[in-house]
């Protein structure tokens, strides 16, 4: 079953919906669309499948598939050069959470002319990007970042040195096309990785000290839905149910963070700069270490949270209920596969002092719960290795 959502942006979601393609890229009157993708998108088919659809609808196509894991300036600056060489007057991103962060980075860089550092969040850079973007496509390939209904793009830069946050209602994709058919074939690993970023997307939204009560109804549904089918999405890749699941709480995650992250997050960053990580794996190994430092501040919300993970908390006490939130996630970490250490996923102890000033420059701890110093930022991280 197909249907069209608009919260926050236009959803086209259900198997089959990429067969409505077309139909956006008319609906937004684009006629040379630049594609940006990744290669491994080029290699397992998928890229073909999408130019096919284009050119049977006599939408001219340029691809560029210079993106990588962990995207960086050299991810967008190049594809600038392709969208410009090319005439595009549209993108259409393809993959998991870094090609349509890096395609939305290109798609700024097309129209506005400072270099990506002034449009950093922390330096309230959104305040400098205008509704000039041309329209954007956003086809996700994973279940994790929610990008697809994003405000933000996330890429290091070399100007700071860190993942850096840009921020602007007017990053988020004219149009997303979530069809959970393109996640069949993801293998288990990354099935995992990508479903604790949207784990974690939705949990930490929840805890963040922003008010948003509407956030906070998505957050905890999208973490009950992530505890009760990734599992399956892990072991049967090709169940339809347990893959639509995790592609809406993907979107979920995305659209409560507007309410902010955590402390999670500014851990997580540095080690996809430092240390190479996947992002959704940093985000899973560190996520029971950090509930732990919270739950003094959190009970209440951890007690919420340890239902909605399947815990049986009748009788319990506030404090007992947050506990088993954490036994929870830990428990998830352990079926799924996830490493229990960062030094299990090829941390090296020397890494961590170089991560912990980039931890402290990171925005997303000044949602979290509980005060974060650089004390805690150590101890965290050395907790976690």
């Amino acid at each position: 079953m197909i249907s069209t959502w608009s919260f926050p942006n236009r959803i086209i979601f259900g198997c089959g919906a990429i067969e409505h393609l077309p139909a956006a890229v008319s609906g937004l009157g684009a006629r040379r669309a630049l594609v940006v993708t990744d290669p491994g998108v080029v290699t397992c088919g998928l890229l073909a499948r999408i130019t096919d659809l284009l050119g049977k609808s006599g939408v001219a196509c340029a691809v560029f598939d210079g993106v990588k894991g962990n995207p960086t300036e050299a991810s967008v600056y190049p594809g600038v050069e392709a969208y410009r060489s090319e005439h595009s007057d549209s993108v259409i991103a393809l993959g998991g959470g870094s090609s349509l962060d890096a395609a939305k980075a290109i798609r700024l860089k097309v129209t506005h002319d400072l270099p990506l550092e002034e449009y950093d969040d922390l330096k309230n850079g959104g305040d400098r990007i205008s509704a000039d973007l041309p329209p954007m496509i956003a086809i996700p390939t994973t279940a994790g970042t929610g990008s697809e209904v994003g405000r933000s793009t996330v890429i290091t830069l070399k100007a700071t040195g860190r993942k850096t946050v840009i921020f602007s209602p007017h990053l988020i994709p004219s149009v997303a096309i979530a069809d959970p058919e393109l996640t069949f074939d993801l293998p288990p690993h990354l099935t995992a990785a990508t479903g604790m970023d949207a784990m974690t997307h939705n949990l930490e939204a929840y805890l963040s000290i922003g008010f948003h009560p509407m956030c906070d109804a998505i957050a905890i549904k999208g973490v009950e839905i992530v505890a009760r089918s990734l599992p399956i999405a892990i072991h049967d890749g090709r169940n339809a149910e347990a893959r639509t699941d995790m592609m809406a709480a993907a979107i979920m995650g995305a659209v409560a963070f507007q309410k902010g992250l955590g402390t999670v997050h500014s851990l997580a960053h540095p080690l996809s700069t430092v240390a190479g990580m996947h992002h959704g794996l940093t985000n899973a190994i560190l996520l029971p270490h950090v509930m732990r430092f919270n739950l003094p501040f959190s009970r209440a919300r951890l007690a919420d949270l340890a239902a909605a993970l399947g815990a049986d908390t009748r009788g319990m006490t506030a404090d007992n209920a947050a506990v088993a939130a954490i036994d929870a996630i830990e428990k998830l970490n352990n079926e799924i596969g996830v490493p229990k250490r960062l030094r299990d996923a090829g941390v090296r102890e020397q890494m961590i002092p170089v991560m912990v000033p980039l931890a402290m420059a990171d925005g997303c701890r000044l949602c979290n719960p509980r005060p974060t110093s650089a004390e805690d930022m150590e101890m965290l991280y050395r907790a976690a290795f």
